[in-house]
């Protein structure tokens, strides 16, 4: 007989499926199909004898079971999704999207484009709390007509390091110690006041900018820089911003933890009820534009991932609008599964020579066919949503063969004058930079790695600068004191005021402190907290 499968309000028919005649379309079988008569018990000799190996169905479920679950993201692994639209406005502020740029999902006015979106937390677990202290990840899968665009940022439009050679160091010191499986902050710190170029994003990470109210409530961003290629091969370099219509929110440390105690999963909740309640969140994409050269007239150099285009220099143009309005059917196909690399993009669009971008479009895209596997592009959440043809085959999980439909089943490879597939015409003329210099390990000229730090915390308002500093004092108070003087160097080289207010405070903090303290980034009292288990707790009988 033939099924019909209600999915989003449409029946969907499958001329394949035939039930047998002790079961329904709801019958529980297995996964070769064969109805489950008894769910509730093994096959043993006796109601009570030992247990037989032919337990085909037991075996199945239990052997599935024990894999269920994939390799954790190193990062990124607390999240959460939805999907949606965007949709275009076919301007760039006031002039035609055309002059800079030939992607398609840009050009036409009203022109809507599937996409899906995964936030997250950084660095802690799958089940981490989503209330701790961490930069928040803002990963957007276009489905367009030319195939996926994935744009994979953050929340907070910089980034600690600007070389990705420092990466998994980075990550390493973040991460719990080795020995304790605890988080630091002496090793963040022993980390962070090493690398000057830091002080910007910690400058961030430490104000109520580190921790946002939920994920509809927060900015979105490219961080770094790409390009936007038009007809004429002219390349442009181009910042993307994702702003919130909900408004911008963000908690202190205490409203965090008093949240936490409540509800650890609250910003996964918001968004799920907020789109089963039909109050769709909505971003408005604006777009920063300069010309592609090295632009002396700056302080920094415009390819640094962790410093900022300022809207007085380079002003935010909106090109269109983005609505998530549809929750994940199941969280572990699609939020959990959905994989995103910065190299995914399609014609119009291209890399800068920025050095963070350029090793994270290895990383990201490696790392999912280790995660996922070879094939993670076959499945329904991470395929385009178009025609794929290619001569890529086999690999573990391989379901399907993405050959043409014209395509010599015996040619996988090209060229060939005998059936195989073919390459595309170029659609505009190819963007070809001039690159020309010596091979070479050097840091970038312009650093300025404290210049926008300082500005940062001037243009915060009393309130959030009274957070930044009680929220560094309270993680390095307890580190030593050579990270304790190196950071406070690097605040004073950032803004004076800002350096002496982290010193006086260290100061008053050490005076009352009766040990060192280690746990997640700007906690208080910690040790305390594993004192008062014991003590608060209420004795029991064994039973």
């Amino acid at each position: 007989m033939v099924t019909e499968h209600k999915k989003g309000g449409n029946a969907v028919k499958d001329e394949n499926e035939v039930t047998g005649s002790n079961e329904t379309e709801d019958t529980l079988t297995n996964r070769q199909g064969h109805p489950v008569t008894n769910n509730q018990n093994v096959r043993t000799v006796g109601n009570r004898g030992p247990t037989t190996l032919e337990n085909y169905d037991f075996l199945e479920k239990i052997s599935h079971f024990d894999r269920e679950r994939i390799p954790e993201r190193v990062v990124h692994a607390r999240g959460a999704g939805a999907h949606g639209y965007f949709e275009a406005y076919g301007t760039v502020g006031d002039e035609p999207v055309s002059k800079y740029t030939r992607a398609k999902v840009f050009q036409e006015k009203g022109k809507q484009t599937p996409v899906f979106v995964r936030f997250s937390s950084v660095i802690h677990g799958g089940h981490s709390p989503e209330t701790l202290r961490d930069p928040r990840g803002f990963a957007v899968k276009f489905y367009t007509e030319d195939g996926n665009w994935d744009l994979v940022g953050n929340n907070l439009k910089i980034f600690f390091i600007r070389d990705p050679l420092k990466f998994p160091d980075l990550v390493h010191a973040f991460k719990p110690d080795p020995v304790t499986n605890i988080q630091d902050g002496e090793r963040i710190f022993d980390f962070v006041s090493n690398s000057p170029e830091a002080t910007h994003m910690v400058t961030f990470l430490f104000s109520p900018w580190g921790i946002p109210a939920n994920y509809r409530m927060m900015q979105g961003s490219g961080v770094n820089t790409y390009k936007w290629v038009n007809k004429e091969g002219k390349g442009f370099l181009v910042k993307y911003h994702f702003e919130p219509k909900q408004g911008i929110k963000n908690l202190t440390q205490e409203e965090a933890e008093e949240i936490q105690s409540k509800n650890f999963n609250h910003a996964t909740q918001d968004l799920y009820e907020a789109i089963e309640n039909g109050d769709y969140p909505e971003w408005e994409l604006f777009v920063q534009i300069l010309s592609d050269d090295d632009h002396p007239e700056l302080d920094y150099d415009p390819l640094d991932p962790t410093k900022l285009w300022y809207k007085d220099d380079v002003p935010w143009l909106p090109v269109g609008k983005m609505v998530l309005n549809k929750n994940p059917e199941n969280y572990f196909a699609e939020v959990e599964q959905a994989a995103f690399g910065t190299g995914v993009l399609v014609d119009g669009l291209d890399f800068s020579d920025d050095k963070l971008l350029q090793g994270r479009t290895f990383s990201y895209s490696d790392t999912q066919r280790y995660r996922v596997g070879a094939n993670y592009l076959q499945l329904p959440i991470n395929s385009p949503k178009k025609h794929v043809a290619t001569n890529q085959r086999d690999g573990q999980m391989e379901y399907k063969v993405d050959q043409g439909k014209n395509q010599n089943p015996h040619v996988n490879y090209e060229p060939s004058t005998i059936g195989g597939l073919k390459e595309a015409k170029n659609p505009g003329k190819e963007h070809t930079p001039y690159v020309e210099g010596e091979l070479k390990r050097e840091s970038i000229d312009r650093t300025n790695n404290f210049g926008q730090a300082g500005e940062t915390y001037r243009r915060f308002s009393d309130f959030e600068r009274d957070e930044l500093i009680k929220n560094l004092v309270n993680t390095l108070a307890p580190c030593r004191k050579e990270i304790q003087d190196q950071m406070i160097e690097n605040f004073t080289q950032a803004d004076a005021e800002y350096g002496k207010r982290v010193a006086d405070g260290i100061a008053a903090k050490m005076k009352e402190m009766e040990s060192g303290e280690s746990g997640p980034i700007g906690t208080t009292q910690t040790e305390q907290a594993v004192q008062d288990a014991q003590d608060q707790s209420h004795p029991s009988d064994p039973y």
